[in-house]
């Protein structure tokens, strides 16, 4: 979040550049990390964004840029926002990349209407194997769906040989440049699980060997001079009645609130820009560990985000000064808010994808499992009391034997109830990820609670003043 306001006659130009591609898994995200690393390596000062509500995605960029990333949602955060980000990266970078989200035309609104809307010329990755002509077909049809793309050119993914490559780019209309072509090589590609791709933290070292290895591919390619002749486009400034800025009694809602934020390798999927709007607001944000922390800080409010905890089930299971902590904390009736993996944690018991059952917080009745690779996902509004938020639900897990919700998230363009909201006590938890930009007063609301006079002091299991 930013409060900087500017003149609506303020405009800032920065060549930059849209990765999409005919569908997900084509490698846009090797493409996008690697063609930042080469530019990283050059001296270039790169932003990155990528579209939708992905929480992976963004960290493995950010490693391989050097620079924060963060998420544009056209829905979810809305155009204002969007722009406004865009115009500020556009102040300090050099080039600006935006990654997209599953194929070019998917999703309303998809990655296709983001960069029409902001005229960010499109490079279309595909992974080519098993194809050769028909990738240059596949591509000059996506290039003329819609008369109003800018199409920069063609990056062929997984390429076989030179030929290979020869016969696609002879078959590509004139209007669509074969940019380059990534060798086809199992040590590029980056690792995956069932939600997504290996988070950065976990194959930081290996993460750092693909990128420089894609790098130097992408560099042989001649991609960096390319790239650096790129024209610049115009980002305007967002005219001050619209600027994505906190009015002066939101900024001071959440003064001498502190929060403790759960962020390891179980709980790590955490919207940046919604701990920058915390702190905007006055929070203090502590982050702490139930993995490796024996005690949660000492707080007015918690936040447990999701991410794996199925993937260490026992080790938070076997924590239990940590369990013990947040039981305290819930039964003093202060504010918790579990989202996804959060509200796995917050159940009676989690059975992994082992089938072995453990033991978890117990703070809401009901019981968790996994399941297979298909599960529930798309963007909703939570209706809570306080008001609603935007966000998303992605998860490959169940809930059962839960008490009934106050209320469902409200699907993006379904009538069907979307995903159940539970609140009990100060606890409210949702397979939601929730989007705090969308709704500052809300989150404040929701974050305050009812109690919010005294601070709960885990190492002394009282009640201190905040002040």
């Amino acid at each position: 979040m930013s409060d900087t306001t500017f003149t609506p006659n303020e405009r800032a130009a920065c060549p930059a550049i849209f990765i999409s591609a005919p569908a997900s898994g084509q490698g846009k995200t090797t493409v996008t990390a690697a063609l930042a690393r080469m530019l990283r390596q050059r001296g270039k000062r790169v932003r990155v964004f990528k579209t939708g509500p992905d929480y992976l995605d963004p960290l493995v960029l950010a490693q391989a840029s050097g620079q924060p990333v963060e998420q544009l949602d056209l829905w979810m955060a809305g155009e204002a926002y969007c722009r406004q980000r865009l115009h500020e990266a556009a102040c300090e970078a050099d080039l600006i990349v935006v990654e997209g989200a599953m194929g070019l035309f998917d999703g309303e609104p998809s990655s296709a209407d983001l960069a029409v809307l902001f005229d960010l010329p499109m490079v279309i990755v595909m992974d080519v194997k098993g194809m050769a002509q028909t990738a240059a077909a596949l591509v000059a049809g996506m290039a003329g769906f819609r008369d109003d793309l800018r199409i920069a050119g063609m990056i062929a993914n997984a390429c076989g040989s030179p030929r290979h490559r020869e016969l696609i780019e002879a078959a590509l209309p004139v209007s669509v440049p074969l940019l380059a072509a990534v060798e086809r090589n199992a040590d590029l590609a980056l690792p995956e699980r069932h939600l997504g791709l290996v988070q950065a933290e976990e194959i930081r070292d290996d993460l750092e060997e693909r990128f420089e290895l894609g790098a130097k591919v992408l560099l042989a390619e001649g991609l960096a001079d390319t790239l650096e002749q790129l024209p610049p486009v115009s980002f305007d400034a967002v005219p001050e009645s619209q600027v994505v800025a906190l009015s002066s009694q939101q900024l001071s809602s959440l003064n001498g609130q502190r929060i403790a934020i759960a962020r390891d390798t179980a709980f790590s999927f955490i919207y940046q820009a919604n701990v920058d709007l915390l702190e905007r607001m006055g929070a203090t944000v502590d982050f702490f560990s139930p993995l490796h922390d024996a005690h949660m800080p000492s707080c007015d409010a918690l936040w447990l985000p999701g991410g794996y905890p199925e993937l260490h089930a026992a080790q938070l299971a076997a924590n239990t000064t940590m369990l013990d902590d947040i039981r305290r904390f819930f039964a003093a009736d202060k504010p918790i808010l579990a989202e996804c993996g959060g509200l796995l944690y917050c159940l009676e018991t989690l059975t992994d994808y082992d089938d072995q059952t453990h033991t978890m917080l117990g703070l809401l009745p009901g019981y968790g499992a996994m399941r297979g690779r298909r599960g529930c996902q798309g963007m909703q509004t939570a209706v809570l009391p306080e008001g609603d938020i935007k966000g998303h639900a992605h998860h490959r897990s169940v809930a059962e034997g839960t008490p009934e919700p106050i209320a469902h998230g409200r699907r993006q363009r379904h009538p069907a109830p979307g995903e159940a909201i539970y609140r009990l006590r100060g606890l409210t938890a949702s397979y939601l990820h929730l989007f705090f930009p969308d709704n500052p007063a809300a989150v404040a609301r929701l974050l305050m609670g009812d109690a919010t006079e005294r601070r709960y002091d885990i190492e002394t299991e009282e009640t201190n003043g905040c002040d």
